[in-house]
């Protein structure tokens, strides 16, 4: 039960940083392609961080709640 659950939210934080990753980096790939490796990894993990904590996955749990939920009448 516990591996479920595990798996689960590997999910969730995998469809909340990839889409997340791959348009910070379309939008600021070129400018941050002039900075070492250290530096972009610094700004990458210090927007998306926050991001995904108080933003994305909060959200995506609603989403989630949302249209998970079922109706009896």
């Amino acid at each position: 039960m516990i591996a479920k659950a595990r798996l689960l939210a590997a999910l969730k934080i995998w469809l909340v940083i990839y889409p997340s990753i791959t348009l910070f980096l379309f939008l600021f790939g070129q400018q941050l392609s002039m900075l070492s490796l250290y530096v972009r990894t610094f700004i990458l993990t210090i927007a998306l961080v926050p991001w995904m904590v108080f933003i994305a996955l909060p959200f995506l749990e609603f989403l989630i709640r949302h249209f998970s939920k079922k109706t009896y009448k």
